[in-house]
């Protein structure tokens, strides 16, 4: 069985569910987004907004759920096929920025910690200059 580290930030903030939450506000900002919203060929965002739930959780400490049923997570081959440019790229930060701020009871530490992430990775996503 998949044990997560008792001192990972996955635990510090409550598991899986504080993802989830995490990721649901994101895709609430998404699902409404002009730049963001045409990347996602399906009418419905869930299956989308499960997979980068999951795949955060595994990354701050928490089960290998992701990896299990998609393999690794190969990032910037799997976001190839999207144009990431300048404007998505400050639209994923707005919104995945505006669902850190909706954490409750988040350690300061933890949202720098997280904050730094997901900086780094839409930075490490993008692959259209401008």
């Amino acid at each position: 069985m998949d044990v997560p580290d008792p001192d990972s930030l996955f635990e510090r903030v409550g598991g899986q569910p504080f993802f989830d939450d995490l990721v649901a506000r994101f895709y609430a900002g998404v699902a409404h987004d002009p730049v963001l919203r045409p990347m996602y060929p399906d009418e419905d965002l869930g299956p989308a907004q499960r997979r980068l739930a999951l795949f955060l959780g595994q990354y701050w400490g928490g089960p290998t759920t992701y990896s299990d049923e998609r393999g690794h997570p190969r990032l910037r081959m799997r976001h190839a096929p999207f144009p990431i440019d300048g404007a998505a790229h400050d639209a994923w930060l707005r919104h995945m920025g505006a669902a850190i701020d909706g954490a409750v009871d988040l350690d300061p530490a933890d949202e720098a910690a997280l904050r730094s992430y997901v900086a780094m990775a839409a930075d490490h996503l993008r692959n259209v200059a401008g």
